[in-house]
């Protein structure tokens, strides 16, 4: 045997005891045994440098150090859950899906939330690729270095598995290691790590991943994002990944129906603390693949899921004072200020008090008793006091008259639970709030300015709306603190890579209130254009779908205000995109066709492929049927949506000939 197949044959047998031991917990050799074998490795790969491979188990030894790490696109986005809290939201979501598609048998796969680090994880020809954590669900960290040190995750797959795909997971430690890391920290006269998660993020982002590979992280894999991926069902999913070699949750089951899903809510809720992980609910998927294409997805979450979240902890402490905090449209969001006080593991000083009605019907007064509990397992809010422990020191609270950044005089209307600021103009948290929305990332997306520098331009006298961005002047920016050539050059090619973004997201970047993501593009696909927009009556906006009394009236006051006409002439002026004239000229050229797009583009990515088709009349499909009319067919696309197109006679086009049906 040469030295090379010696090589590969150590490595595999390493692989399969690895995954023996990890995942399936039934090792056949022993520690002595296995520390033998990847003695021989590292003496063989060392002598034989010329055979070094990044997937081999030696380098989940670590050792690699990385200052930064890169910002990565996800090639699907990493969408969030929608939350629910009771038997009545579950009901409600269950119903919806019962409207949409009736005439389906519809079954439930439910799965354990386990409460850790969203990873998405890249595989090439059975290897190991990249790992990129969640981040704001569009773009993440490439953390791969030290996922690799993650003995759960393999790095080399067996079975039959697609040439590339990718599978998503939770990264976490369990609680037995996490008591024994803190224990081993004391003894040293360490501090104590706070909560597990806490803690697995924070190994997730360490610089040194031989450092990343001494501690305990575990992963568990649950669900596969391919262009080539032949399971029906979230359960044939998760078998596959198994059959792979990855670590699945053995706790998941399918049920039948919504009455199977509240018996397995309850029997976790019961068993939960016997677990050796943690959880903060569970997430219900509806199991079909087809019928999940079809639900789809609004601009935050997947329709054909939900999480649901068990009832938090409550603790109680002290009220001290209430602060309050001026949002971009004006709103005041009153903020208790607490004794610190431990709660889900993290150490909590303030919580929101929402409005003057949530603190009038609790009957808050200064120095309270009260119970706090963490909202959704993210925002602490009150729950309620302990009257019986009142004082003579307790005080009513007031709410305030006047804004707290601004001092003008605060309106309440009767329909609205919030007091606003109606200095629009002149208060600083609402100009540099409004400032900051527009360069955000789901808005103008303006690379190489952030919060802070909005706040120092303010300061120094540069901005005062968004469309002084596009105004600026190289030398006043360079005498700004932090401020040197390289940095303020991005904030140029930011500003004008920004003059490229679609009119909907200008829309939205507007920030009109009530106008989010969603109305935005609605508003953009009905109206083609900003004049047309602003042409519109309130009586004209309401006959839109999904374009209630609230938004009108908002849209309408906005438009109405003069200065918000002469910002937007100014966005225009520097080549904002305030219509959609393209699709004027050759009007719903796809009115009526299904496109479904797949593959790698080299002009456009998938989403700007999608909202091209949607631009120009046409609708997309992430799945081909014998309604659907073209096959968008990029590179490296699954050979089974190419045969399925073959098989229906579904016409398959090129990015060249979109590009002709669109004459570009």
């Amino acid at each position: 045997m040469n030295i090379q197949q010696e090589i590969i044959n150590l490595r595999n047998q390493i692989h399969k005891h690895t995954h023996l031991y990890y995942v399936e917990d039934s090792p056949i050799i022993s520690d002595y045994e296995f520390d033998e074998l990847m003695k021989n490795l590292i003496e063989l790969e060392s002598a034989n440098p010329i055979f070094y491979d990044p997937n081999s188990p030696t380098q989940r030894v670590g050792g690699a150090i990385s200052k930064t790490f890169k910002t990565v696109k996800h090639d699907y986005p990493m969408f969030s859950l929608d939350n629910s809290y009771s038997e009545d939201d579950l009901n409600d979501f269950n119903e919806r899906i019962l409207k949409k598609i009736p005439k389906n048998n519809i079954d439930y796969m439910c799965e354990l939330k386990f409460d850790g680090v969203s990873i998405n994880i890249t595989y090439e020809n059975g290897m190991f690729l990249r790992a990129v954590t969640r981040g704001d669900g569009v773009q993440g960290d490439d953390v791969s270095d030290n996922v690799k040190t993650i003995k759960t995750i393999p790095l080399k797959l067996k079975g039959n598995y697609p040439k590339k795909f990718q599978i998503r997971g939770e990264i976490f430690i369990g609680l037995k290691d996490f008591k024994k890391m803190n224990e081993e920290r004391l003894n040293n006269n360490l501090e104590a790590y706070m909560n597990p998660r806490n803690t697995a993020s924070g190994t997730l982002k360490l610089q040194d991943s031989s450092e990343v590979a001494k501690r305990p992280l575990q992963c568990f894999l649950y669900k596969i994002v391919s262009e080539d991926n032949n399971s029906k069902t979230q359960f044939e999913n998760l078998n596959y990944a198994k059959s792979w070699g990855f670590k699945v949750s053995n706790s998941s089951k399918l049920c039948k129906n919504i009455n199977e899903v509240f018996d397995y809510i309850n029997f976790w809720y019961n068993k939960k603390n016997e677990l050796d992980f943690e959880i903060d609910g569970i997430v219900i998927k509806v199991n079909q693949i087809q019928l999940q294409n079809i639900l789809g997805f609004t601009s935050k979450y997947p329709r054909w899921a939900i999480a649901y979240k068990y009832k938090t902890d409550q603790v109680s402490t002290v009220l001290r004072s209430v602060s309050y905090q001026v949002g971009r449209t004006g709103a005041i969001t009153p903020v208790a200020n607490l004794d610190p006080v431990l709660l889900g593991g993290t150490i909590v000083k303030r919580a929101s008090l929402h409005n003057q009605d949530q603190i009038e019907k609790l009957n808050l007064h200064l120095n309270d008793m009260v119970y706090i509990e963490k909202g959704g397992e993210i925002i602490p809010k009150i729950v309620k006091i302990e009257n019986s422990k009142r004082g003579f020191f307790s005080k009513k609270i007031d709410f305030i008259k006047n804004c707290p950044s601004c001092n003008s005089v605060l309106n309440k209307n009767n329909s609205e639970a919030q007091h606003f600021c109606l200095n629009y103009y002149s208060c600083r948290p609402q100009v540099t709030g409004r400032i900051q929305h527009f360069i955000s990332r789901k808005a103008m997306d303006i690379n190489g300015i952030g919060n802070e520098t909005i706040e120092l331009m303010f300061e120094n006298n540069l901005i005062s709306n968004y469309s002084d961005l596009y105004f600026l002047n190289k030398e006043d920016l360079i005498k700004l603190d932090r401020m040197a050539e390289k940095s303020v050059d991005n904030i140029f090619i930011g500003l004008d890579k920004s003059k490229r973004i679609p009119f909907e997201r200008v829309l939205f970047a507007l920030g009109i209130r009530h106008v989010g993501q969603t109305v935005s593009k609605n508003l953009a696909q009905n109206f083609k254009s900003i004049d047309n927009l602003i042409s519109k009556s309130y009586e004209e906006l309401i006959k839109v779908d999904e374009i209630g009394e609230r938004i009108a009236e908002s849209v309408v006051k906005f438009f109405n205000d003069n200065n918000n006409i002469k910002i937007i002439d100014r966005l225009k002026s520097v080549g904002l995109q305030f219509n959609t004239q393209k699709v004027d000229k050759v009007k719903n050229i796809f009115d009526g066709k299904t496109f479904v797009v797949s593959g790698v583009f080299n002009s456009y990515s998938r989403d700007e492929l999608k909202s091209l088709i949607e631009l120009y009349g046409g609708k997309n499909s992430s799945t081909i049927t014998s309604n659907t009319n073209f096959l968008l067919a990029g590179n490296k696309m699954g050979p089974s949506k190419l045969k399925k197109a073959e098989d229906l006679g579904t016409k398959i086009i090129s990015e060249t000939d979109f590009n002709h049906m669109i004459k570009i």
